[in-house]
């Protein structure tokens, strides 16, 4: 399980449920679209799920208890590129709440 994989093709299913198609998930425009903080909300459990696994690997390789090297790094940098992917879709909603705010009517 990747989780910055999943949680695009998380995003491009909310896409799909607006009515935009989805490269990712073609039969999603035929299945009931789920709400987009579920979609979020799920977003986030996975990488705090992913950022535990990662604090585990580290832990159980500093205590020696039969963690290797490869598999720690692979666990945090799994964590680290699901933090910085959400963390750009937090940013670009930010933004796009600040460009409707900004507009007149």
């Amino acid at each position: 399980m990747i989780a910055p994989l999943h949680f695009a093709s998380a995003v491009a299913g909310a896409g799909a449920s607006a009515g935009i198609s989805s490269p990712l998930k073609p039969e999603a425009a035929h299945a009931a679209p789920a709400p987009f903080s579920d979609l979020l909300t799920d977003a986030i459990g996975q990488v705090s799920q992913l950022e535990e696994q990662a604090n585990a690997a580290v832990t159980g390789l500093m205590t020696g208890s039969g963690v290797d090297v490869h598999t720690a790094m692979i666990a945090t940098e799994k964590a680290n590129m699901a933090f910085e992917l959400a963390l750009a879709v937090h940013n670009k909603a930010v933004q796009a709440y600040q460009s409707v705010m900004g507009m007149q009517f």
